[in-house]
């Protein structure tokens, strides 16, 4: 029998609760890590660009390929977005 929906529903409700937890404590630690560090915008923007292509590298690397390689790309980027705001206003914040 296929899920119902009032449990697909309280899944994903989880685990977008799980992925902002994530995002939040990402952006905290690299806000820590570069804080004072001196790098200009377009370093920053390699850096999360980096970063984003990781994160597609290694999920494509695991069982979320299954997902397909489009949304892999959509939500890396999508999460890297997030982390990428929180750490540029915790930064300009003096955080």
């Amino acid at each position: 029998m296929p899920p119902k929906l009032p449990e697909l529903v309280k899944r994903a409700r989880r685990l977008a609760t799980e992925r902002d937890r994530l995002v939040q404590e990402l952006a905290r630690e690299w806000s820590r890590a570069l804080k004072g560090q001196g790098f200009s915008a377009r370093d920053l923007d390699e850096l999360w660009a980096g970063l984003t292509e990781e994160a597609v590298r290694r999920l494509l690397q695991s069982e979320a390929r299954r997902a397909g390689t489009e949304a892999i790309r959509h939500e890396a980027r999508e999460v890297i977005a997030r982390v990428r705001a929180r750490v540029e206003t915790e930064l300009a914040a003096g955080g």
